[in-house]
């Protein structure tokens, strides 16, 4: 695309009073939209949650405009002003560093607030790297569970990792590229070996590549590989019915009562899987 084309005469006049959400590339720049280069033009101001970031946009189309901090370390700050603004007939377009505000960013936060206040909120539509990565996975597409950046602390991210070992959709995660093996190491733990994944990675870029087949393959060629770049991992709902004869509740019991006297789920699982012979992931799956 050309550096010095003019957006003159597609101009469109942003409505006062209103916060556009605009999606923007998750990597490759050509990938955004006139609609959103106009937005980011004619709006009264864009709130970026890195500006440096915004700038290399705004650079590569010639686009001048007035740009604001917006995170997640000054967003409870930021918020009343922009009220204050949106309400007195300003309007404004907000950016994440890559692909859709409100998607794992506090992007989310503000389109809350401003729909409690009573402020039109319109979607200037692009790249999101969970979409991108599912549909060039291969695996079921038509419904499917996002589920973001799993939990730190165990016991929460335990739980999430235990729905999906049991759900029969699509699951898409975002991670770091240097928790990547031990996430894989905990979806082999839960979802077992032979489950269809892709790994993808930098999405969009010059580099960008996708890694897959199932669990076990994907965590043995990581097992020895160092991990750059933006990570989207997507895998396959299970196709196994439990077919096991044994009382669910009682397991279930079983289980509160050891996770209750402070073992953990993993922990606890391991125990009952050895107790009734039975896998790890059949416990799992179980429940």
């Amino acid at each position: 695309m050309n550096n010095n084309f003019s957006l003159s005469h597609r101009k469109e006049e942003p409505e006062k009073g209103v916060l556009y959400i605009v999606g923007t590339p998750i990597g490759n720049l050509n990938d955004i939209s006139l609609r959103a280069l106009n937005i980011l033009e004619n709006v009264s101001f864009v709130a970026c949650e890195d500006t440096r970031q915004t700038k290399k946009i705004m650079n590569k189309f010639n686009i001048s405009n007035k740009l604001i901090s917006f995170n997640q370390h000054n967003s409870s700050i930021k918020i009343p002003k922009i009220v204050k603004d949106l309400k007195e007939g300003k309007s404004m377009a907000i950016v994440s560093d890559a692909g859709m505000p409100g998607i794992c960013d506090p992007g989310e936060e503000i389109a809350k607030i401003l729909k409690s206040e009573g402020i039109d909120i319109i979607c200037v539509p692009g790249a999101c790297a969970a979409i991108t990565a599912l549909v060039s996975s291969g695996l079921p597409s038509s419904s499917f569970v996002f589920e973001g950046f799993l939990p730190k602390k165990q016991i929460d991210r335990e739980k999430i990792l235990l729905e999906i070992s049991g759900s029969t959709k699509t699951t898409i995660i975002y991670e770091s590229p240097k928790r990547l093996k031990k996430l894989l190491g905990e979806l082999f733990e839960f979802c077992g070996g032979d489950r269809e994944i892709m790994v993808a990675r930098e999405l969009t870029k010059k580099f960008e590549e996708h890694f897959g087949k199932n669990i076990y393959e994907v965590k043995e060629l990581f097992r020895d590989k160092d991990v750059i770049g933006e990570i989207t991992i997507v895998i396959k709902g299970t196709n196994k019915k439990n077919d096991l004869n044994l009382d669910r509740s009682i397991i279930k019991k079983d289980l509160n009562d050891l996770i209750n006297a402070g073992l953990s789920l993993s922990a606890a699982s391991k125990y009952l899987a050895k107790k009734n012979g039975l896998k790890k992931s059949e416990i799992y799956n179980m429940i």
